[in-house]
């Protein structure tokens, strides 16, 4: 069994996720500086230029596109980005698949900088964004057709029960699809208490696991990828970047706010390195017959949780 990180009560780990995403290098307001330094203004954006800058996952835009096949995602389909984070990779669903997207995250601030760049970029009326937990989703039964969620899971406490939601809110014959840490046979005690701290990591689950969970939830179909070799220079590349943050946020600010964050990641490197910690991607189908719905006059992409959308 995976042990846990640490003692902590529900509440306070549950503030202590909020704060690792409060004081996370990648945020709204960097993503605009970064924009902004990189056309010269902030007017008339288009997603694309937002895209190299709000990808706040691993392998970027190609890795969206992978995930989006193993859902087998369809133009018009409604789409759910569970942990969406700023939104990015809904975003970028929204735009290159022409699908609907509701994105749906814990931290609000995390929630209103998605609404923020999707309002900048004109995607409101196709993605949409709300403040939710992933235990406990404000969707009415097979609501959605894919179900879609990036190094997010490691997050949440009751993963069984996560999973056991996003079954509950496919329509029959829709597709789950996620990637997460994944903990590998050197993975100790006290590395799992280090991600703990570092990365707010409540349990890192083995391969094995993941599938015990998913077809304990009541999926089919259940496929795996393991990403780990992947993920190697990705990383390297993630540190390389977190390092440039650090230094000019240094120069913007005078204040080292990053030097934690970059000590930290460090060690997460030297663990995918050794084969300790990896990653993979996982899908599964909740069986039935999957039906193509026309769209009903009047929906214009509207999704559930936004004022226009229509009832379920």
């Amino acid at each position: 069994m995976t042990s846990e990180p640490g003692p902590a009560a529900p509440d306070d780990a549950a503030a202590h996720v909020l704060a690792f995403y409060d004081r996370h290098p990648i945020s709204a307001a960097d993503v605009l500086w970064r924009v902004k330094e990189a056309r010269g203004s902030l007017e008339r954006l288009k997603p694309e230029d937002v895209f190299p800058h709000d990808q706040d996952h691993y392998g970027g835009l190609a890795a969206n596109d992978e995930l989006a096949r193993a859902a087998g995602i369809r133009s018009d389909d409604l789409v759910l980005d569970l942990c969406c984070g700023l939104g990015g990779p809904a975003r970028y669903q929204a735009l290159s698949r022409r699908c609907r997207v509701v994105g749906l995250d814990y931290n609000e601030g995390r929630i209103k900088g998605a609404v923020d760049l999707t309002r900048r970029v004109n995607l409101s009326r196709r993605v949409r964004f709300l403040r939710g937990d992933a235990h406990a989703l404000p969707f009415p039964p097979e609501t959605f057709d894919a179900v879609l969620s990036q190094e997010a899971l490691l997050h949440l406490a009751d993963k069984g029960k996560a999973l056991a939601e996003a079954f509950r809110v496919l329509k029959p014959g829709g597709r789950l699809a996620f990637t997460d840490w994944i903990a590998g046979a050197g993975l100790t005690d006290a590395d799992r208490a280090m991600m703990w701290k570092g990365i707010a990591a409540q349990s890192v689950q083995t391969i094995n696991q993941y599938l015990g969970l998913l077809r304990a939830a009541g999926f089919h179909e259940v496929r795996v990828v393991n990403l780990s070799a992947l993920w190697v220079p990705i990383l390297k590349d993630r540190l390389a970047m977190y390092r440039r943050l650090r230094e000019e946020t240094c120069i913007r600010t005078g204040v080292d706010s990053h030097a934690e964050y970059c000590s930290m990641y460090e060690a997460f490197v030297g663990l995918v390195e050794k084969g300790a910690l990896g990653g993979a991607r996982f899908a599964g189908t909740r069986p039935g017959a999957r039906v193509i719905r026309p769209r009903r006059r009047g929906e214009h992409g509207a999704a559930p949780g936004s004022p226009e959308a229509s009832p379920p």
